[in-house]
């Protein structure tokens, strides 16, 4: 069978994708057997869903191939991904999304190597938060037994992860740049709304990942997600600008770039002095750049850089 075939119901539009579905396969574990069931019984447990897909059969389909592309499944057990309808644009009938969590999102970072492990945490007003530092995971004392409302009120959240080279990175979101994210995002009624928490979540995962080693299933994850909330942190300022490059190097990269300094025999103001580098600090090392400059320190020894 295939979309020649006019189906006869929303579950024969799931069960054409068959063949797209297999050629489009990114990870092994995520077969069209499991999936396709785990997503007719969705189509089946929620009405409003099963009459979104059918009167827009385009978007059933996409969600169905991104499911397989990115290779994440839709297993309601485990909590990573879920065929979502939203209205995208008022007025029109609402599209089937593949909505990514922020376990998701955490699992693919972890399955493809970008982090060893990591965790997404919200912060209340009677907690104790510290930030311990660029290179240390962050002091977060709490009850969490205590039920939410006795906490006092959301104060922000954060993403702590541990690279594969034993680095800890976090990533903090205050309350404000938490509500300006849900005012920016069609999702503002939506999740938003009923699960609050969980959204907070997934924000400040979205923007940390900006700083880990990169690999193309979480960006592909992370961009579908944009997509369909329509926000994207290379809309602020202070993230990434249209390019899709920092304009300074990263921490992963900071972290990278500090010991090939010190083997090619110099000290940071050496390296920020020297007639090829020319800059303020090492933080403000352009991003551009950064490539070049590691294969540069890499074929000098100490002492010989010119």
């Amino acid at each position: 069978m295939n979309d020649i075939v006019q189906a006869k119901d929303v579950y024969e539009v799931v069960a054409f994708q068959e063949q797209a579905f297999s050629q489009m396969g990114s990870d092994d574990a995520i077969v069209w057997a499991k999936e396709s069931q785990f997503a007719m019984q969705a189509l089946q447990n929620n009405k409003y869903l099963n009459e979104a897909a059918w009167k827009n059969q385009a978007s059933l389909k996409n969600a169905i191939i991104n499911v397989a592309s990115i290779g994440i499944s839709l297993n309601p057990a485990l909590k990573h991904a879920y065929l979502v309808p939203r209205s995208i644009e008022k007025g029109k009938p609402a599209s089937i999304c593949l909505d990514i969590s922020y376990m998701g999102l955490m699992h693919l970072a972890q399955q493809t190597g970008s982090i060893l492990w990591g965790q997404a945490k919200i912060v209340y007003a009677s907690d104790q938060y510290e930030n311990t530092g660029i290179d240390s995971a962050p002091s977060h004392k709490s009850n969490p037994f205590k039920p939410n409302k006795d906490r006092g009120d959301v104060i922000g959240a954060y993403c702590t992860v541990k690279t594969s080279d034993g680095s800890y990175l976090t990533e903090e979101m205050n309350i404000d740049e938490l509500n300006k994210i849900k005012g920016a995002s069609k999702a503002a009624n939506g999740p938003w709304k009923t699960w609050p928490e969980e959204m907070m979540r997934k924000s400040v995962v979205k923007r940390a990942s900006k700083y880990w080693p990169k690999v193309a299933r979480l960006n592909e994850a992370i961009n579908e997600i944009n997509q369909h909330e329509g926000i994207s942190f290379q809309e602020e300022k202070d993230i990434t600008p249209a390019n899709g490059l920092s304009d300074f190097i990263d921490e992963f990269q900071l972290r990278k770039l500090l010991p090939m300094i010190t083997n090619a025999g110099m000290t940071e103001s050496e390296f920020c002095n020297h007639k090829k580098i020319k800059i303020e600090s090492v933080e403000s090392f352009p991003a551009a750049r950064f490539e070049g400059c590691i294969k540069w320190l890499a074929v000098n020894t100490a002492g010989e850089v010119k």
